[in-house]
């Protein structure tokens, strides 16, 4: 391919590097070192979310590097940025949980804006922490210029006492510890070893489920999201995927072209199917909203319902991401899912090809042990449900796997805040049987619908995550474990009905039937709501104040705008 295959007079660059009226905008390039030809080449925007932050997004400088080299041998003159990140690692379980969502939404717009206010022809996007890979995939298809997503890779397991340990282990150490079954040192050793390398959380939480999920839409060269971070391997892929970028240019594929309402559901599918972070509920909608397609909680919970549980990871397994990707990655779990008919093997995806042509060459290994058939699934639906009820008439989400009982039934102990119920569990201020309810986390309540799982992994620390259920209508981390429903809606804030529950009464779950009561007439509800007051929070000014002005309901992806239905003109089409 040379730079004679792009005819950029139909290309957005066009309107910087073009014509004798454009010759101020070409000496900003000349002063960077670009030549005459790679300025009158594509311009590919090639961002990255690399930060010193954590370790989910250390290695991403280095990949984009690759990324860029990739474009540069196809006759494409990449141009780089980053964009932010919160990690929820750092975030958790203090008030800086509340800036993780919201990222989601500033890392969506601040790559539109970058590529729109220099009008780039392509996109590579290379995400490590959770809410970064959904947010650059938000930015792709709304933008809808040819685009590739990378995933930078999971975090290699740790080692602790001969056993795999995440970071989850750290988190469920302090229950331990603060229940007196783990001593200072252990915890100490432990924290020294949990994580090993760079990269993302290696289970299957919400990075590695929106890792799956790239490849499974079809937005993601296939294996690439399964090599762990220190890999040589990823730096391979990334080039690949620059090179792929220069040839979605050529044969004029777009994002919108990819991410059909068949593709979603294959996303969903393989969420389902290897027992996903419940956040994948949060995110498909709000990518399938940038597109103008419906696809809210309702009707992703439709395909978890039907969809086997077949991969075997943490939290409610056994394996980490590198296991998987050594089993064959999600190219062989979508081989087994696609015999089984539970995927459409027509969708297009970035390779140019259709999943079915891309699964070709893939034949079912019987000898791993992480991924299993579909003929002989761990559970025959999904290990992620949806539910419904009189507490939660917009839906609420849970994470099945690895759970054997998927009924509970017992009094609500009710707390407005994370910290309050955080600090009752420390204190082990609970009954077992009890259901520990946080509200005032939602979009709106929080602001910016928390993560609990500093609270999760503290009752299974103290050998109670079995034993009580929790619902909020924040959110849980992809590593939470245990019967812990988020996302209920409507939210507290809105009135909903967790915001009117009273300590005491009895809430009743079955994640078998897809049901979350309480044991309250309509007309009793209806009189708690007209006593009811919202409650302002502290947040009255900056982002999270904004946020909570422009954010929509969970079930529907907590977005913050119309979307692509109401879009009147594309930035591919400018």
């Amino acid at each position: 391919m040379d730079a004679k295959t792009f005819d950029k007079s139909k290309l957005p660059s066009r309107h910087v590097t073009e014509g004798a009226d454009r010759a101020p905008h070409r000496s900003y390039y000349y002063a960077m070192g670009l030549t005459e030809e790679q300025i009158h080449q594509p311009f590919v925007g090639v961002v990255s979310c690399w930060n010193e932050a954590a370790p989910c997004n250390i290695a991403l400088m280095r990949q984009a590097q690759a990324a860029k080299a990739g474009v540069y041998s196809a006759a494409g003159t990449p141009r780089e940025f980053c964009t932010i990140t919160v990690t929820d690692g750092i975030a958790m379980g203090h008030q800086g949980m509340k800036s993780s969502l919201v990222s989601r939404e500033v890392i969506a717009d601040s790559i539109e804006l970058t590529m729109r206010g220099h009008c780039y022809d392509a996109l590579v996007g290379l995400a490590g922490c959770d809410k970064s890979l959904p947010g650059m995939m938000m930015a792709m298809v709304r933008l809808n210029v040819p685009s590739v997503f990378m995933y930078g890779g999971s975090i290699l397991p740790g080692k602790f006492k001969g056993k795999d340990v995440t970071v989850v282990d750290v988190f469920e150490g302090v229950g331990q510890h603060s229940a007196g079954k783990m001593s200072d040192e252990d915890l100490h050793e432990l924290e020294c070893a949990a994580c090993p390398s760079a990269g993302s959380c290696g289970g299957q939480f919400t990075a590695n489920t929106m890792a799956c999920v790239s490849e499974a839409m079809g937005l993601a060269l296939p294996s690439s999201s399964g090599a762990p971070a220190p890999y040589e391997s990823r730096d391979e892929y990334a080039e690949a995927s620059g090179r792929q970028v220069m040839e979605l240019v050529a044969q004029g594929i777009r994002p919108r072209d990819i991410v059909t309402r068949k593709a979603l559901e294959n996303a969903a599918t393989v969420v389902a199917a290897s027992g996903g972070s419940t956040n994948a509920a949060l995110h498909l909608p709000a990518i399938a909203h940038e597109v103008g397609i419906d696809f809210d909680l309702f009707e992703v919970a439709e395909i978890f319902k039907k969809t086997p549980y077949i991969a075997d990871l943490k939290p409610g397994g056994k394996y980490v991401a590198k296991d998987m990707y050594e089993a064959g990655g999600v190219p062989m779990l979508l081989k087994t899912l696609y015999d089984g008919g539970f995927i459409h093997g027509d969708c297009l995806t970035v390779t140019g090809k259709t999943i079915a042509e891309n699964l070709e060459g893939v034949t079912f290994d019987d000898t791993q042990k992480v991924i299993y058939s579909v003929n002989n699934p761990i559970t025959p639906t999904g290990g992620v449900v949806g539910l419904k009820g009189s507490l939660a008439p917009d839906g609420g989400i849970v994470k099945v796997a690895g759970m054997k009982k998927l009924q509970f039934e017992g009094p609500a102990r009710v707390f407005d805040s994370e910290e309050e119920a955080f600090a009752a569990v420390s204190a082990k201020k609970y009954e077992e049987g009890d259901v520990i309810i946080i509200r005032y986390e939602g979009p709106k309540g929080g602001p910016g619908m928390r993560e609990m799982l500093s609270t999760t992994a503290a009752l299974y620390g103290q050998g109670m995550g079995d034993k009580v259920a929790l619902i909020t209508d924040g959110r849980f981390s992809g590593a939470t474990r245990g019967f812990c429903i988020g996302h209920v809606g409507p939210e507290a804030a809105e009135g909903g009905p967790i915001g009117l529950l009273e300590d005491g009464d009895i809430i009743r779950i079955d994640a078998e039937l897809g049901t979350l009561d309480v044991d309250l007439t309509a007309e009793q509800l209806a009189a708690r709501r007209e006593k009811w007051q919202p409650r302002s929070t502290d947040y009255q000014s900056g982002t999270l104040w904004k946020y909570a002005q422009q954010v929509g309901p969970a079930r529907k992806g907590a977005v913050t705008h119309p979307g692509g239905k109401a879009e009147v003109v594309c930035f591919a089409d400018i």
